[in-house]
């Protein structure tokens, strides 16, 4: 475990609830410097500290500079029964920069995402994994620095409707049904995860885990309308959904389209993009013109082609990197073949 020094005069502590509003103004002063926008609301944050497998005083850290200021933050996850892939985040105030702050946060979040190794087994390979928008040169270059390499590209894409949207043309048989949370949410859930399957660095876990994660991260969210889940079934099975919130959190003027996803028999119809289209539909109806997505820059499925078909482009780029703590056996999804 490597040995965390600070500078002198800077001191470490974990993170509590209370600490919200202060670090989300941090992260927006970073995001404001470094992208030009903020990043994360207070919501968000509050949300995700609430996780179920999140613990703020486990799971996070605060540096404060000698006047008491707020100068760094990092965090670690470690989710799902087989947590091969640690996320590890740090952020680090523009006051504070090349004090070495970064390097130590991510030794920080290394040492103890690093604990996974004790509860996996021995034959799988672990890579803690970071990243950052593909324009944050600084960051690159200490992911680099400090032996990352990179992985994978992500895009946020976006739309910003000028007129309203093609109609969608659902495939024969299917149909849109309302989402009622009370009856449907776990065929939902079972429905989201064997669409993103295939999605590459998929790794599989327990309806125990998965299920109570998928609840609070899509319900317990102040951005929950039940009105924008929009579900394709084949008579009693679904086919795809497409779960959408009214808005995002880095920019309130622009609606979000969260998890979209068709399961594989229904897929290479049109399916995706007619949900897709259906929610431009009805987010333009309720004069919402801009709308944005993440996705996969190289997604297995194609996701990119479907999205650009649809009339949205790239808005930005985020990079993600990794840095292999243990070799052996690769469970997280690589190809579609291999599944």
């Amino acid at each position: 475990m490597t040995k965390i020094q600070l500078p002198e005069g800077f001191t470490i502590r974990p993170a509590t609830m209370d600490d919200i509003p202060a670090c989300v103004e941090m992260f927006n002063i970073w995001a404001e410097k470094e992208l030009g926008h903020k990043e994360v609301g207070i919501e968000e944050v509050r949300n995700e500290w609430a996780s179920p497998n999140f613990d703020p005083e486990k799971n996070a850290r605060i540096v404060s500079a000698p006047n008491g200021r707020l100068a760094g933050y990092t965090e670690y996850w470690a989710e799902g029964d087989t947590p091969v892939r640690p996320w590890l985040w740090v952020r680090i105030h523009p006051d504070y920069y090349n004090l070495g702050l970064g390097t130590v946060l991510t030794q920080w979040a290394e040492n103890h995402a690093a604990r996974v190794l004790e509860k996996l087994p021995e034959n799988l390979r672990v890579c803690h994994e970071l990243g950052v928008d593909s324009r944050v040169e600084g960051a690159k270059k200490l992911f680099e620095n400090m032996g990352y390499s990179y992985y994978r590209s992500y895009y946020q894409m976006r739309i910003e409707m000028t007129e309203p949207p093609p109609a969608p043309r659902l495939p024969d048989d299917l149909v849109l049904k309302p989402f009622d949370p009370t009856r449907d949410l776990e065929a939902v859930y079972r429905a989201d995860v064997d669409s993103f399957k295939d999605h590459h660095g998929f790794v599989p876990e327990s309806f125990e885990v998965g299920f109570p994660n998928f609840h609070h991260h899509f319900i317990e969210t102040d951005n929950y309308d039940p009105s924008l889940w929009f579900i394709a079934y084949d008579g009693d099975e679904i086919a795809g959904i497409n779960i959408c919130r009214p808005y995002s959190h880095e920019d309130e003027n622009m609606s979000w389209v969260s998890s979209l996803g068709v399961r594989r028999a229904w897929r290479k119809r049109g399916l995706g993009l007619a949900l897709l289209q259906h929610a431009f539909g009805e987010f333009y109806k309720r004069d919402r013109k801009l709308v944005g997505l993440g996705v996969d820059a190289t997604s297995l499925t194609g996701a990119l082609r479907l999205y650009e078909k649809a009339g949205m482009s790239v808005y930005s780029q985020f990079d993600k990197y990794e840095k292999e703590i243990r070799a052996g056996k690769e469970i997280s999804v690589q190809s579609i073949e291999e599944n």
